[in-house]
C-alpha cells in the first residue's frame, strides 16, 4: 500500500512527476496581490467593503451632513376665520316659549306657540352639540317654556270645558240647537240657563224689577 504522493516524488512506477503539473500555491481565488480568497484588488479579506461614497453618509447633503430636513414653507395658507355661531333657533325658541306661557288662556293659540318653541329648542340644542351655536342654555330654556305653555294651555281648555258643563253650558247648547229659529224658545233657553246658575251658585244674576 502506497501513501500520498507529493510533487517531485516518484510515482508507483518509480517515475518522477513534473512539478509543473500542479498549480502554484495561492492561485485559487487569490487576488493579483496574493490576498486571501475573494479578496478585493487591494488585497483585502473576503467580502471587503466598497469605499464609501464621497460626502459622508447616504442621503446627506453636499457638505456630508446627516439627512436633510424638509423645506420649511412660510405663508401661503391662512387660517380661515371661525364662522359666526347660529344662535337664531335658540333665541326664537325662548321668545315663543315665553309667549306660549302668557297666552295659555287663548284656547289653543298658546299650545301652538308652545309646540313651535319645543321644535326650535331641540334644533338649537342640536346645533350647540355640533358646536354650531353657543347658546345651548337659551335653547333649553325656550324648550322648557314651550312645554310649560303646552301644559298650561291644555289644562286651561280642560278646566274651561269642565266649568262649562258644570254650569249647564251643555244643556244650554242643546236647548238652543233644538229651538232653531224660534225666538221665544231661544229666550226660554236663556232664562233656564240663568236660573240654573243662580240656583247652583246662590247668586242673583237677573236684577229685580
Amino acid at each position: 500500500m502506497t501513501g500520498p504522493q507529493y510533487p517531485g516524488q516518484p510515482g508507483p512506477d518509480d517515475t518522477p512527476r513534473d512539478p509543473g503539473q500542479y498549480p502554484p500555491p495561492g492561485q485559487y481565488g487569490s487576488s493579483p496581490q496574493g490576498g486571501q480568497y475573494g479578496s478585493s484588488p487591494q488585497g483585502g479579506q473576503y467580502g471587503g467593503q466598497y469605499p464609501p461614497p464621497p460626502g459622508g453618509q447616504y442621503g446627506s447633503g453636499p457638505q456630508g451632513g446627516q439627512y436633510e430636513s424638509a423645506p420649511q414653507y412660510s405663508g401661503g395658507y391662512q387660517q380661515q376665520p371661525p364662522a359666526s355661531p347660529k344662535n337664531g333657533m335658540g333665541i326664537a325658541a325662548l321668545i315663543l316659549g315665553i309667549i306660549s306661557v302668557l297666552a295659555f288662556w287663548t284656547f289653543g293659540f298658546g299650545i301652538l306657540l308652545g309646540i313651535v318653541a319645543v321644535i326650535l329648542g331641540i334644533v338649537g340644542r342640536n346645533r350647540a352639540k355640533r358646536l354650531e351655536a353657543t347658546n345651548k342654555g337659551v335653547a333649553t330654556t325656550g324648550l322648557v317654556f314651550g312645554i310649560l305653555g303646552i301644559i298650561a294651555g291644555a289644562v286651561f281648555i280642560a278646566l274651561s270645558v269642565w266649568v262649562f258643563n258644570e254650569v249647564g253650558g251643555q244643556d244650554l247648547t242643546d236647548c238652543l240647537s233644538n229651538a232653531g229659529g224660534d225666538q221665544a224658545a231661544i229666550e226660554q233657553c236663556q232664562q233656564d240657563f240663568t236660573s240654573n246658575l243662580e240656583d247652583r251658585f246662590s247668586v242673583t244674576i237677573t236684577p229685580s224689577p
